[in-house]
Order: C-alpha cells, then structure tokens, then sequence
C-alpha cells in the first residue's frame, strides 16, 4: 500500500501544481488582454508594457534596427533611392520596405558563411564546391531583386489586363451622362484591383487640390505601364485641346481591345518556339531510348 499511497499523493501534488500554474498564467493573460484593451491607461509597470508588445516587436524590431544601421552604412548612394522606386512600381507592399530589402541583401552577402560549410558537408570536392557555393551565394543575394522584379511585373500585367474592361465601364458611365471623376469613382468601386486603387488615389489628388494634369502623369510614373501611358497622354491631350471625353474614352476602349488580343496572338505564336527546347532536351531523348534502344540491343547481340 506505501508505494500506491505514494504515487496517488505525487499526481495528487503534480495536478494541484499544474492548476495553480494554469490559474496564474491564465489570469495573467486575462490582465494583459485587459491592458490591451484601454486605451489611454497608464500602466506604471515599465515591464508590464514591455510585455504587452508582441514577441516580433520586443525580439525582432531591435535586430532589424541594427542590421538596417550596418546595411545603410555599406550601401551605395542612390541604391536605396532606387530601391524605393521599385517599391512604388510593386504598388508599396506592406511587408516590404526599402530597409527590409537593405537587410536581405545584407544576410545574403553573409551567407556565404553558411553555404560554404553546408558543401563541404554535402561531400562537394573541387570545381563542383566552389560552383555549388557561387550558385547558392549569387540566389541569396539576388534573391530580394528577383521577388521586387516579379511583383513588379504582376502588377504591371493586372493593370495592363484589367485597363479596356475599365475603360468599357468609363465610356458606358460618361456616355450615361455622368462627369469623368463621378464614372471614375463608380468604376473603381465596381472592379477592384491594383488599377482602381492607382485611379482613386489620382482622385484624391484631385480633391486635394492637384490639377487633372498633375495627378495623371504622377499615376503614369507610379505604373510605368505603356497601355495607360497611351490612355493618359491621349488624356492630355483632351484636355489641352478641348476634345469630347465620351469620343476619346471610345476610341481608347477599341484600341486597348485591339490591343489586348494582339497581344493574345503574340504569346499564342511564342509557345512553340518555346516547346522547342523541353521537347528537344526532355522528350525526345526518352523517345529515341524507347523506339531505337531495342534495336541497337538486338545489333549488338547479333555482332
């Protein structure tokens, strides 16, 4: 009966335990998400407020702060102001910043601390060690451009993409009797996307006290997209010499269709010459072994 009286007194002791510190942590929580929630108190306990921050913001931010600080002071002139430029052309992602961008290029200069030890420990000997580290080290650090490069160009084909059905609701909105900025707002709110977000933010230069003008070349250098730059300076043009909106926005909403499926058949004509090589270095490799391996099998045993 000892040992049974012992081990029941030990769970009895683990599980009051584990409630008192479930009670306790819990309640603490309970504290803290109630701190949360006033707004304008002042809490007294400086480590208490620390606390109340998330683990990225108490952990994270000061480590981001320092790399930013050591990244900025090896980087060129210009290349952050380059940097910001690409962001504005991604549209101002929110999980991106020029100091963020600054940093992982920084990690991927340094990282060539890590991928040399990683080959070597992969039994990589000679030529193939030094091109297995230049290939992960050049990735690392080129790797920041390419994910900037490539919302980039997502972006640019949405606004390309979504620009005549935009125009197609701005000439049916303008001919049904509505102002430009009236059919502008309306369209927006209609097809949502990367290209309303630009033509209200246009919009609210508009309001803000910015000329027409002003607001559609600033919108223009934001994109860079070649279709509304033609829709922009046709825009201008309009309104230097005085011509019909509902007529321009037409003629505007055939081009861009004339446009857009010219620009259909061009990716059309492209495929083959693109097949060309997986076809040439993946298929028929594998073709050639199925059809001609049996008969050069019965030639060599015949010889």
């Amino acid at each position: 009966m000892t040992p049974l009286l012992i081990a029941l007194v030990l769970a009895t002791s683990i599980a009051a335990l584990t409630f008192v510190v479930g009670s306790v942590t819990a309640e603490r929580a309970d504290v803290r998400d109630s701190l949360r929630r006033l707004e304008g108190y002042q809490i007294q306990d400086v480590r208490d407020q620390e606390m109340l921050a998330p683990m990225s913001e108490r952990v994270l931010t000061p480590l981001l702060g320092s790399l930013t600080g050591v990244a900025r002071r090896f980087t060129p002139a210009g290349f952050g102001e380059g940097i910001a430029g690409k962001l504005v052309l991604a549209g101002s992602p929110a999980n991106l910043n020029v100091d963020k961008i600054l940093v992982m290029k920084l990690l991927g200069i340094v990282s060539v601390l890590v991928w040399g030890p990683l080959v070597f420990a992969l039994k990589f000997q000679g030529i193939m060690a030094v091109a297995a580290i230049a290939l992960l080290w050049g990735a690392a650090f080129l790797y920041p451009d390419v994910l900037l490069n490539r919302k980039i160009a997502d972006r640019q084909k949405e606004i390309s993409r979504k620009l005549p059905d935009v125009l197609d609701l701005l000439v049916i909105s303008v001919e049904a009797g509505l102002g430009f900025e009236q059919a502008l707002d309306r369209t927006c709110t209609a097809v949502p996307g990367a290209l309303s977000d630009e033509f209200r933010r246009m919009l609210h230069e508009i309001r803000i006290g910015s000329s027409r003008a002003d607001a559609l070349r600033a919108m223009a250098e934001r994109t860079s997209v070649p279709e509304l730059r033609a829709f922009i300076l046709a825009m201008l043009q309009a309104d230097t010499f005085g011509v019909s909106i509902s007529r321009l926005l037409r003629a505007q909403a055939d081009e861009m269709r004339i446009r857009r499926r010219l620009k259909a058949q061009e990716i059309a004509q492209k495929a083959p010459v693109k097949m060309l090589f997986p076809l040439v270095f993946c298929i028929f490799p594998s073709i050639f072994v199925v059809i001609i391996g049996p008969a050069f099998i019965q030639i060599s045993r015949s010889l």
